[in-house]
């Protein structure tokens, strides 16, 4: 397909899925990295009852958590 053609389906809002390769996608950003952490045993139970609250696994709670406390920081900072 020609790109003229691409970005007329694109700017006409139609299914353009099926013109992408996707073998080769990556999402920017997101790879993952194993990281050890040491938590008082108190803050793990704290992690835990609100884990079960929110009924979802304590690594989601801390990640959701450490993402917003991230982006807080960031939107903060000076110069962004």
């Amino acid at each position: 397909m020609k790109a003229k053609n691409f970005d007329q389906q694109f700017d006409d809002n139609l299914d353009i899925t099926a013109s992408l390769d996707m073998s080769k996608a990556k999402r920017v950003l997101q790879a993952q990295k194993r990281v050890n952490v040491d938590f008082p045993t108190w803050m793990v139970d704290s992690l835990d009852r609100e884990a079960r609250k929110l009924g979802v696994t304590r690594q989601s709670v801390i990640k959701v958590w450490l993402a917003e406390r991230l982006e807080a920081t960031t939107a903060g900072a000076p110069g962004t």
